[in-house]
């Protein structure tokens, strides 16, 4: 399948946040996020814990995606490889988290970590129909390796312009982890795969633009000109779910951000996003996220 349109047509932005240096063996536990957050493992060696889902290890030159709404854990092993040299985090106006050791300070994993958002034709957030976490080690002959070395001159030794080469190279590694998933049929990118086909994309459209509406899959099926039985197969088939799953997701996802980035009441945000009580829309996201909106909200800030 050529996605060579999807790429041209993609709008890849990074955030970075935190420089986080876990020194000795401990943890940083980094919750849940309304937003895709990427980790870029610099130095040292160790894992990212997952609610329900095994730990991914990680060490130097580890691209990992987090899907938004997801919580983890970083995990340090303690050990003393590759360190990063000279580390001036101020510098870059990144928000320096120390984790504090139980044990000796005998090594220290860091890791570069910011948001992502992924928009096509002016659509934001389509990364985040990403389901499960994407993860990526880099080798001496991969096409990430050239970034990796160029991040560590930029946070070792920062100067004019570091944040945004910073934002640059994520980019970078961004659309070099996607391409390299695309090319293995990677089950998690069914998404992309739907892009390729004009009704569905068109019926995925109109959900991103508006998770909130009353969709239904007769009503969507009824925008792009087919049956209901034939768009639900082909729906199901080009994502691997039906359509009326993928929209709980959205929904939740698009309550995340409303619940993080304004001061909406709980009830407001559950009309906003399709539901008609505040307690349906209390239990759906306590389901998805392990929390109650009030608590989501509090912990985001």
């Amino acid at each position: 399948m050529n996605y060579e349109h999807i790429f041209e047509e993609l709008e890849i932005e990074t955030n970075p946040f935190a420089l986080c240096e876990l020194k000795g063996t401990c943890d940083l536990g980094l919750g849940r996020d309304a937003s895709a957050t990427l980790h870029y493992v610099l130095s040292g060696e160790g894992e990212i814990r997952l609610r329900s889902k095994p730990p991914l290890k990680v060490s130097r030159g580890t691209l990992v995606l987090i899907p938004a709404l997801q919580s983890h854990a970083l995990h340090s092993f303690g050990t003393t490889r590759d360190p990063v040299p000279s580390c001036k985090p101020a510098a870059l106006k990144l928000a320096s988290l120390m984790a504090g050791s139980r044990q000796s300070d005998n090594g220290q994993l860091t890791a570069l970590c910011a948001h992502v958002s992924v928009g096509l034709r002016g659509i934001t957030d389509v990364i985040d129909l990403i389901r499960e976490p994407l993860i990526e080690n880099v080798s001496s002959s991969s096409q990430l390796r050239p970034a990796l070395q160029a991040l560590l001159v930029e946070v070792s030794n920062p100067g004019l312009g570091s944040r945004a080469m910073i934002r640059a190279l994520l980019m970078q590694c961004m659309i070099e982890m996607l391409r390299t998933r695309l090319t293995t049929n990677d089950r998690a990118l069914h998404w992309m795969a739907a892009l390729a086909d004009p009704s569905v994309w068109n019926a995925l459209r109109s959900m991103l633009d508006a998770p909130g509406d009353k969709h239904t899959v007769e009503s969507l099926a009824d925008s792009v000109g087919m049956s209901r039985a034939s768009f639900a197969k082909r729906f199901a088939d080009a994502y691997g779910s039906g359509p009326m799953e993928l929209l709980r997701d959205l929904r939740m996802l698009r309550a995340g951000s409303l619940l993080r980035e304004t001061d909406l009441p709980v009830k407001r945000v559950a009309e906003l996003v399709g539901f008609a009580s505040r307690s349906a829309f209390t239990r759906s996201f306590e389901a998805k996220t392990g929390q109650s909106p009030r608590a989501f909200r509090a912990s985001s800030q």
